[in-house]
């Protein structure tokens, strides 16, 4: 093995996860389902103290935030029923501190989950859930 090959092998970064490449490819498709449908694309993978965003756009005056899951198989459950109360909780938390970040503008929002169905590694179907929960408790008036 030449001196080369030794350090490509030595610097070269690990094979990354399969979940994290699965994710990805479910988020890339999610963003471009989601402008097919007009939406316009914002931010990728907003992060804060209290967690991530997968996906922001904007439709008409209403900034939607949407969380994205990717399953190479629905046996159990639907992929949206991984976004359980606490997830739900962590996406409010984040989804404020974006605001907070825009000087907390006067603008509706909702919370979007898209559910992107995988075939050997290939993307088989995605679902739009638009509007899938609304803010967590303690952060609404009502």
């Amino acid at each position: 093995m030449s001196l080369f090959a030794k350090l490509k092998t030595v610097w070269a970064s690990p094979p990354e996860p399969e979940h994290l490449r699965r994710g990805r490819l479910g988020e890339r498709a999610a963003k471009k389902h989601l402008q097919r449908l007009g939406l316009k694309f914002l931010a990728a993978n907003f992060r804060s103290e209290h967690g991530e965003i997968d996906l922001v756009f904007r439709e008409a005056d209403c900034l939607v935030f949407a969380e994205v899951k990717t399953r190479s198989s629905e046996d159990w459950t639907r992929p949206a029923a991984a976004v359980d109360a606490r997830k739900k909780k962590l996406l409010s938390h984040t989804a404020l501190d974006y605001l907070r970040r825009l000087k907390n503008p006067p603008v509706k929002f909702r919370f979007d989950i898209v559910e992107v169905l995988l075939a050997d590694g290939a993307v088989r179907e995605i679902r739009h859930l638009p509007n899938a929960f609304a803010l967590n408790r303690p952060f609404r008036y009502a």
